[in-house]
């Protein structure tokens, strides 16, 4: 739950004269069990999405199209990803406060997750996340 966890996952890349492919395949690519996938798109270029944490959600991300960065919080420090190619995914590790921002037009960001939705699973107030961090340590 530092950023020392958070790791750029190189995903297998096929290249062909017709295209290149990359997939996700569970378990092989994944640092844990796949249960959903959805996808942030129609952001507006330079827009960004509202930060939150997860108390047990883990997530790799995915630059399926265009380009975007991803702001990653620890509590302590911060880093920025720079996300544009579709053959890496980022893993973030539960507990990690996460922004997206600096969206080109037309973006697209996968998001394969290890938990299916509960809305009470989001911390979406820093200064809780703050401290449910400090309990936990």
């Amino acid at each position: 739950m530092k950023l020392d966890e958070i790791k750029l996952i190189e995903l297998p890349k096929i290249e062909d004269a017709r295209g290149n492919l990359s997939f996700i395949q569970a378990p092989d690519t994944l640092p844990f069990e796949l249960k959903r996938t959805y996808w942030i798109y129609d952001v507006a270029g330079g827009n960004s999405r509202e930060g939150h944490a997860f108390r047990s959600q883990e997530e790799v991300i995915v630059a399926l199209s265009g380009s975007f960065d991803v702001v990653l919080d620890d509590g302590v420090n911060r880093r920025r990803y720079h996300l544009c190619r579709s053959y890496y995914g980022l893993y973030v590790p539960r507990m990690i406060w996460r922004e997206m921002d600096n969206f080109s037009t037309n973006s697209v960001a996968l998001v394969l997750s290890s938990t299916c939705y509960d809305e009470a699973d989001y911390i979406t107030d820093y200064a809780i996340f703050q401290n449910e961090k400090i309990s936990i340590s």
